[in-house]
């Protein structure tokens, strides 16, 4: 909510208009979602998404109150993060590539921990298994501040976390980043390997991206207009240096670009729920 109001602050003083960021909680996201596909076309109301309330709750749901390219025009992502492979300080895992090896060794001996079954680190630990030809054990937390204390304490073997939310527990010492599920390694974390570079499956990457979108029949010129707009703010200096504070990168496409990122994402999501035939309704 942060990274979304620098930018709605920014783009108020380019458009001469103050920028309000609504905030309505609740309901895996339905009730904003619901607010902003009835709203009027008119570029005045925009609704941010995170790619896992995108590409993922289409599978997770057999009923949705939406249909995301029916009832909504993309209009661009605005931020990104990657996820790092967290482990207790003193884990036997010493590389991505122990982690595979234990798993391959003994199936279901290893486990991880995720903020909720359906989460992100779920799909994307059932993903590395994918990737590895692994079984491992996933053990669902109900908060995402009891998972990285359960891996601190043990409990786990490892989850996926980003900095910002596993990033308190690492800072204590606690635990360590054994890897980062990006392409290249990233800003501030320079000495954690990517998982491809630490013995882990190569080009395997988990990221958490933010996105607006304007209701469905917008006018194209005005996407196109918002989109530049918010890539230009998403471009200023003291934009990315308050990102980089956050643990975030401005992340910006156009709409075909967005598409693109959108289909793959949900390819990629959608096979992983339908294999572990789960369902959040």
């Amino acid at each position: 909510e942060v990274a979304l109001r620098l930018v709605a602050d920014k783009l108020g003083k380019r458009w001469g208009q103050p920028v309000i960021v609504d905030n309505r909680p609740g309901a895996s996201g339905f009730i904003a979602i619901e607010a902003v596909k009835r709203a009027a076309p008119d570029g005045h109301d925009l609704l941010q998404m995170d790619n896992a309330q995108m590409a993922a709750q289409p599978f997770l749901f057999k009923k949705l109150p939406y249909d995301l390219l029916r009832d909504f025009e993309p209009v661009t992502p605005i931020l990104r993060n990657y996820f790092f492979v967290t482990v207790p300080v003193g884990s036997s895992f010493k590389t991505m590539g122990d982690l595979v090896a234990s798993a391959k060794a003994a199936p279901d001996k290893v486990n991880y921990g995720s903020w909720f079954i359906g989460s992100p680190g779920h799909i994307g630990a059932a993903m590395l298994e994918s990737a590895t030809s692994t079984r491992m054990t996933h053990v669902p937390y109900k908060e995402m501040s009891q998972l990285y204390v359960a891996v601190g304490n043990k409990e786990v073997d490892w989850a996926f976390g980003s900095a910002a939310s596993a990033g308190a527990m690492q800072r204590a010492g606690r635990t360590l980043y054994l890897a980062v599920a990006a392409p290249t390694r990233v800003a501030g974390f320079a000495d954690v390997p990517t998982v491809a570079e630490s013995g882990g499956p190569a080009g395997f990457e988990l990221s958490a991206w933010t996105a607006l979108l304007a209701p469905k029949g917008t006018p194209k010129a005005v996407v196109e207009k918002i989109q530049k707009d918010v890539a230009a703010v998403l471009a200023e200096p003291d934009v990315k240096d308050k990102y980089a504070t956050m643990y975030y990168e401005p992340f910006s496409l156009n709409s075909a670009q967005f598409l693109q990122q959108l289909r793959t994402d949900s390819q990629r999501y959608g096979e992983t729920i339908k294999r572990l035939n789960i369902s959040l309704d």
